[in-house]
């Protein structure tokens, strides 16, 4: 009797150090995973908040009428085909005393965002009093500027390592000494398109894209798959036919978001011939990729329901369909609202299928139809991580935190409707 009470004792020590060695095991799992969740969010954060603010440089514009409008004509076709980056070229001069060569000057002109020439047209065609006279003006830095500005550990490396030469390092420390240099929002971020320059380039554009083409994928998504999962859970039979349906819709949630991409390079733009890179195309993708999910979420709400509500609405004398449509899908409703939200989060951080299909052109205008070629947010994040310029590498990291935004915005509006409207049965 001792043998064996002493056999369970050894037993029963030998289970709590297994379930302790589980728990920590467990703890250091969730630790190890958060750490790296912090250092992600960390990187992309301290870079990505740089892009959201942009230097300017603070510039005494001579509006050179010689330059302007030599036969004073005032003509607006005349101002705007002026020379105005030699007006930013020579009112920069004027802030530095010594002599300028030719090489000097155009180093000088590369402070300035070259978009800063039809800003400067479009305002002497509105103000045309200032032809002749000067105006101080706060102009938007180039990419490299802003870089510096943003990165002063850059300033410490070799000439050859540094996005300027010495020289140019010397006048922005001058520009910087006098408080002609200012950092304000990068309203070009949240109101442009994309830009082969990094300073005038913004997210707008794509999110435009994103919502039009989410939009397809919810119309022709959404509908579609609650019907079937209503049909397949509530009202098909039982056979071999509905089993094959189910394992194979199963199935597709599992594929891999490309072969949907192939799919709608092959039947929609191949055979189809709808336009490549336009909203509606990525949006009739996406919604096939998103099916299957919709259809699973649809069918475990109907589960959740209890048969009893049915039985009830049957014993009063309802059809089967009646049943359905006006006692349970109601109820399954939020169930199904959580998982369509999942689903369409899913959908904005797709980029492979969008990719197939063209969507990874170089736009540069904001789409106003479904029609319009356009891109997709994580395409444009992927854009501008395959770019070469250095100033890009902020905005990567901003649309990095623009689209987790998004995501984490449609994944708590997920779990609001769950816990607001779901039952518990």
């Amino acid at each position: 009797m001792t043998n064996n009470l002493d056999r369970v004792e050894l037993s029963l020590v030998g289970r709590k150090r297994s379930e302790r060695l589980f728990k920590f095991y467990g703890f250091l799992g969730i630790l190890i995973a958060f750490l790296f969740l912090i250092t992600i969010l960390y990187s992309v954060i301290s870079q990505g908040q740089k892009a959201f603010f942009t230097t300017f440089i603070k510039v005494n514009i001579f509006f050179d009428s010689e330059i302007i409008d030599p036969q004073n004509q005032r003509n607006d076709e005349d101002i705007r085909y002026a020379n105005f980056n030699k007006i930013i070229t020579e009112s920069l001069k004027k802030k530095f005393p010594e002599n300028l060569n030719k090489n000097d000057s155009k180093e000088l002109s590369s402070f300035i965002s070259s978009s800063e020439a039809d800003y400067l047209s479009g305002f002497v065609v509105k103000n045309k009093d200032y032809i002749g006279k000067y105006k101080n003006m706060w102009l938007l830095a180039s990419s490299k500027i802003d870089v510096i500005v943003k990165n002063p550990e850059m300033e410490d490396l070799d000439e050859e390592d540094r996005l300027i030469s010495d020289k140019q390092l010397g006048w922005l420390n001058q520009i910087r000494l006098n408080k002609e240099l200012k950092k304000e929002l990068n309203k070009n971020f949240f109101t442009k398109a994309d830009s082969t320059e990094p300073e005038q380039a913004g997210i707008w554009g794509s999110l435009v894209g994103s919502f039009l083409t989410l939009l397809i994928t919810l119309v022709l998504s959404f509908p579609v798959a609650v019907a079937a999962g209503v049909f397949l859970e509530e009202l098909a039979p039982k056979n071999k036919f509905t089993e094959f349906l189910e394992v194979n819709i199963n199935n597709l949630a599992a594929v891999p978001s490309i072969i949907y991409g192939l799919l709608g390079l092959a039947i929609f733009l191949n055979i189809m011939h709808l336009p490549r890179s336009a909203p509606i195309v990525g949006g009739m993708v996406l919604a096939l990729m998103t099916l299957p999910t919709i259809i699973i979420a649809t069918r475990s709400s109907l589960k959740s329901v209890p048969p009893s509500i049915r039985e009830a609405a049957i014993g009063l004398g309802a059809t089967r369909f009646q049943s359905v449509v006006d006692h349970v899908l109601p109820l399954a409703i939020p169930g199904i609202m959580t998982g369509t939200i999942i689903g369409m989060s899913r959908a904005l951080g797709e980029s492979a299928p969008l990719l197939m299909i063209g969507m990874v052109a170089f736009i540069v205008d904001v789409p106003t139809t479904f029609l319009d070629s356009s891109t997709a947010l994580p395409v444009q994040i992927y854009l501008w991580k395959s770019t070469a310029a250095r100033g890009f590498v902020e905005l990567t990291a901003a649309g990095v935190i623009v689209l987790l935004v998004f995501l984490i915005l449609m994944n708590g509006l997920a779990v609001f409707i769950r816990q607001k409207f779901e039952k518990k049965w």
